[in-house]
């Protein structure tokens, strides 16, 4: 959880500073992608965590 939490504050901050800072749009882009990595294993986890569960 801490490294999906992690991720999501670097993008966050690359998100920022790219889209303030004239020059540096490829942050915004690098950010983006980071942001849907950390939404994409945090998928991952919520289906392995749900999946463990057999119903009786």
């Amino acid at each position: 959880m801490a490294v999906i939490l992690l991720l999501v504050l670097i993008a966050v901050a690359l998100g920022l500073i790219g889209a303030l800072a004239k020059g540096l749009l490829y942050l915004l882009v690098i950010g983006i992608v980071v942001f849907i990595v950390a939404l994409f294993l945090s998928g991952l986890r919520a289906g392995r965590r749900s999946g463990r569960r057999m119903p009786r």
